[in-house]
This record gives structure tokens, sequence and C-alpha cells, in this order.
């Protein structure tokens, strides 16, 4: 089958979170009691994030990730610290579902108490220790929240009408400062670079839009927004680097908090926002089917989602490449790469399989892509 040159996303890729070990969470657990110190923790994530960059290796994979070690979840951190956002006293409440029922996710909100802005890189440590202990030929992977996540959750309702009377002032300082993130990231060499949105697959969702609405949205034109958003973004992006978005319907201890196909969103997700390619979540019937792909450019890259996260149950690898076929019926197969459908680890807590699960995951990634493209 036709090739493709090796540059991200890879043929065999991964979203980015991966299961945090007993040892790294014993250790989180100790410094949140006191009983070690913050520079005692680093020593544990370090070793941990050296172990976990080798499993990836060791997996035959041509990206690598820190896994996510030194986060409590894949988007609060950085939020976090954004100038101009704070912890609210309020806590968030996500209803989550999975085979079993449904399970609550309630988090701390947050709170727009100031301009926002970019104080400094968010993450450059990690990822310049990353950089440092990647193999030869191995991209080093930094994922970061995207900007429409600092409104999605919370809505006008988190943001001060008396530092942004004009919410159009806020959405523009939010851009410029993801602008600068994007900048200085690539100063320090990052050439690849993942903006997680779980906010444009959500609102393929009608009890999502309804959510949107109650909080004072439109639900018909809030993707719009957010496009638009991440396109502002954008504009920070260095030559040589390679942005990719992951859209995914929720993730936290194997459960998922929306449904529906991509369709709504499809045609000006795939046909406006700049991006260089697509982490899709297709692991089962949620997420619909891949007629919304037939929306995707020439000069863009899906990955398709096809191995969950969610079960430890490995995937037949004949099922794998027919799914990928059927997906060529909408988009050419050059364009074409295979991941999981989302972290195995959104929040520290993890998925609900071990980590040798997820170790035959992504291996059976790998030789399933090899199987279809060849080697990369």
């Amino acid at each position: 089958m036709p090739g493709m040159t090796p540059r991200p996303p890879f043929r065999a890729d991964h979203v980015g979170s991966l299961l945090r070990p007993a040892v790294l969470r014993e250790a989180r657990r100790r410094h949140s009691d006191g009983e070690i110190t913050a520079e005692q923790l680093g020593a544990v994530e370090d070793d941990t994030i050296r172990d976990v960059v080798k499993m990836q290796r060791a997996a035959g994979l041509a990206s690598a990730t820190d896994g996510e070690f030194r986060r409590s979840s894949w988007h609060m951190d950085f939020i976090y610290a954004l100038g101009g956002v704070s912890r609210s006293d309020e806590r968030l409440h996500v209803k989550f579902h999975n085979l079993a029922g449904d399970l609550e996710f309630s988090p701390p909100g947050l709170q727009v108490d100031g301009k926002v802005r970019l104080e400094e890189p968010i993450f450059a440590r990690h990822f310049e220790f990353l950089k440092a202990h990647v193999d030869a030929g191995v991209t080093p992977k930094l994922t970061i929240p995207s900007p429409s996540m600092v409104y999605y959750r919370g809505g006008r309702a988190a943001v001060s009408e008396t530092v942004y009377p004009d919410l159009d002032e806020f959405f523009t300082d939010l851009s410029s400062a993801y602008a600068a993130q994007l900048t200085a990231m690539g100063e320090l060499g990052c050439t690849y670079l993942q903006l997680d949105d779980t906010s444009l697959a959500y609102l393929n969702d009608p009890a999502q839009r309804e959510l949107v609405a109650r909080m004072g949205g439109d639900p018909d034109t809030q993707h719009l927004r957010n496009i638009e958003q991440i396109n502002a973004a954008l504009t920070g992006k260095p030559d040589g680097m390679t942005v990719t978005t992951h859209l995914c319907r929720g993730n936290f201890r194997s459960s998922w908090a929306a449904e529906g196909s991509y369709e709504f969103v499809a045609e000006a997700l795939f046909g406006e926002l700049g991006v260089d390619g697509f982490f899709l979540e297709f692991d089962d019937e949620r997420s619909g089917g891949f007629e919304p792909l037939r929306f995707v450019p020439r000069d863009k890259r899906v990955v398709l989602g096809l191995v969950t996260t969610k079960r430890p149950e490995l995937e037949d690898p004949d099922a794998l490449v027919r799914r990928i076929e059927e997906a060529s019926r909408f988009v050419d197969i050059d364009q074409l790469c295979l991941s999981p459908q989302c972290g195995f680890s959104s929040t520290e807590e993890g998925n609900e399989l071990t980590v040798d699960d997820q170790l035959r995951k992504l291996e059976r990634v790998v030789s399933t892509a090899e199987r279809v493209w060849g080697r990369e």
C-alpha cells in the first residue's frame, strides 16, 4: 500500500496518557499527605518516566510521551497554570457511564478572575526532560488541552464579567496565550504537539448540546466558536511543528460522558480546523460510523482510534484491518493511521486494565499498522 513520509502523526501512534505505576501513585499519595517533599516526588516521576519511555520504544512506537505522569489530569494542571485562571471552590459534576452503570467525576472547577495570559511556558521542564530521554529516531510528543477546554466546562459563569465584560476579549486573550505557548514550545525543540479537546466530540451528543444551552451558549454554533478559537491559537505554531488534535467523548476509569457520531461537527471540523491531523475515537458504537470522514481534506491525516483503552480484551488483528479498510471508503488509506481511542489514564486513577494489557494493546497497534502499511 502507499507509503507515507515518517512524520507525525505516525502510522502506529497513541494519544498520550499512560497508566501510572503503583510506585508513582504511592509517591503522589505520600506527597499529598506531607510525608515526602516535592523533590522526592519529582525523583520518582523522573524514574518512572524513564521507564515508560523505554516501554513505548519496546512496543515499537515512533513517538513517545511522558505518560502525563507529572499531572493529576490531562487538562486541569495546564489550565490552572495559565495566568488569570484559578481553582474554584465549586466542583464540577460530570456524569460518566459504563456497562455497569454511572459514576460521577467531581474535580475542582475553575474561575477566570484576571486577564488570561501565559506567564511562562507551561510543561516546559516536563518536555525538556522527555526530549532528553527519548532514543534517536523517536519523536517526543507534548499533549496539552485545547483552548476550548478553558471555557467549555464553566461557560460564561466561570468568566468574571468585571474582568471581561466583553466575552470576545476573553477569547482573544486566551488564543494569544496559547499562541505564545506554541511558539515557546517550538523554541524548546517540540516538533509534535497535540491539543486534546473533548468539546468538539461532546457536541455531537444532543444531551451535551442541551447542557450548552442551559449554560447560556448556542449549541448550534459552539463548535464553530471552538474551531475559530483553536485556529487563532495556531498562529503561534512555528515551522516544523506538527499539531494534531484528539477528540473523544470522555475517558475516566473506563467510562465515558457522551455519545454520538462525528456527523454534527464533521464538515466544519475537518474542513476548517487548521491542525495537521485528527485522533478520533472509533472503538465502539458510541462513536458512530466512518461516514463523517468524507469531509477530510487530502492534506489532513486521521488516526483511527480502534483499539480501546477502556477494556483489557485485546482486539483481533483481522477485525482491525477490516475496520481500517471500511474507513478507507471515505478517506484515502494513505491518510490513515492507527492508535488506541484515548489515553490509558486521562486522570491519575487510570482505566481498568493492567500495565501488561496496555503494552499488549500498544504492540497490537504497531503490528497491525505494519501489516497494513509496512514498517515505517
